[in-house]
């Protein structure tokens, strides 16, 4: 991350900050924030604005406009699961857990607020969205069976790691086919190639395992079943892909997208395990950036 002030380190760290809190202690978290009077349950998420005020006012970028938006944001997403725990007890997932979704969705993938930020340091923006969805989704929806946390196991490995070999069995071919991966060498010196398999792990598939497995999949499942939620999540994982790496629709990135998601979903779903999938994620990107 390019601009890396101490305002910059500082303002990161709270960010991951509630991700790490739910990771290590998820039922306490929760537990906390659900002795907490509605409205403070409801209003607390605006305190997730402060890393973009001191971000922005340090490199003199701050707007009012922009301020409000991710002040009022995360405490509507609140308002309107708080609202969903009631009517749908269940979990079954309605209409406020499917717009949530959509928009965060959207939000990340079309770069709806990186102008609130200066280059280089938009990811910060992406991490605010997740925060929100995570307090809400955890603290206020109290969702079930999203298998979120840093409690690793050596299943969780072991489930990863043999996804990984079925999707490449599948993947390398296809994309030599397509002409989308070009095998090539790349291996940086250890400690590097390490560096980059966690940040790729914490900032890359941590996150987008969070959201399509532990929060789309799972809720999909409730209403349509698990092969249907797996296909489903992954043709929406595929999609979100629709403009990397292209100003046009890459529809190559979207079917290798899909596949991956796929096998990603069957890691996560085994045991409910985002650390499951999250590691057959990262290793597909790390070894596509190494060799392909």
């Amino acid at each position: 991350m390019s601009n890396a002030t101490p305002v910059v380190i500082a303002a990161l760290v709270a960010e991951l900050a509630p991700a790490a809190a739910v990771g290590l202690a998820a039922e306490r978290v929760a537990n906390a924030v659900g002795r907490w009077p509605r409205l403070v349950r409801c209003t607390a998420p605006a305190l997730l604005a402060v890393p973009y005020a001191v971000v922005a006012a340090s490199q003199h970028m701050f707007r009012w406009q922009w301020m409000a938006l991710y002040c009022l944001l995360p405490v509507l997403i609140a308002w309107l699961l708080a609202q969903a725990a009631v009517v749908d007890p269940e979990q079954r997932g309605n209409w406020r857990d499917a717009l949530i979704l959509l928009t965060l969705g959207l939000a990340v993938d079309l770069r709806w607020f990186d102008g609130a930020w200066p280059a280089g340091l938009r990811g910060l923006g992406n991490l605010l969205l997740l925060d929100a969805g995570l307090y809400a989704f955890l603290g206020i929806r109290r969702l079930s069976g999203t298998g979120f946390d840093f409690h690793f196991h050596w299943s969780d490995w072991k489930t990863g790691l043999r996804e990984l070999v079925f999707f490449a069995l599948v993947v390398i071919a296809l994309g030599l086919a397509l002409g989308f991966i070009h095998p090539h060498k790349n291996f940086p010196p250890v400690g590097r190639a390490l560096l980059s398999w966690a940040g790729i792990f914490v900032f890359v598939a941590l996150l987008e395992e969070l959201f399509f497995r532990a929060w789309v999949q799972n809720l999909l499942e409730r209403r349509v079943g698990r092969r249907a939620a797996l296909l489903i999540a992954s043709m929406l994982f595929g999609l979100s892909h629709f403009n990397k790496r292209s100003a046009h629709f890459n529809w190559r990135y979207v079917l290798l997208a899909t596949i991956a998601g796929i096998f990603y979903g069957r890691a996560w779903r085994e045991q409910r395990r985002v650390p499951a999938s999250a590691i057959t994620h990262t290793f597909v990107d790390w070894l596509w950036y190494l060799w392909f």
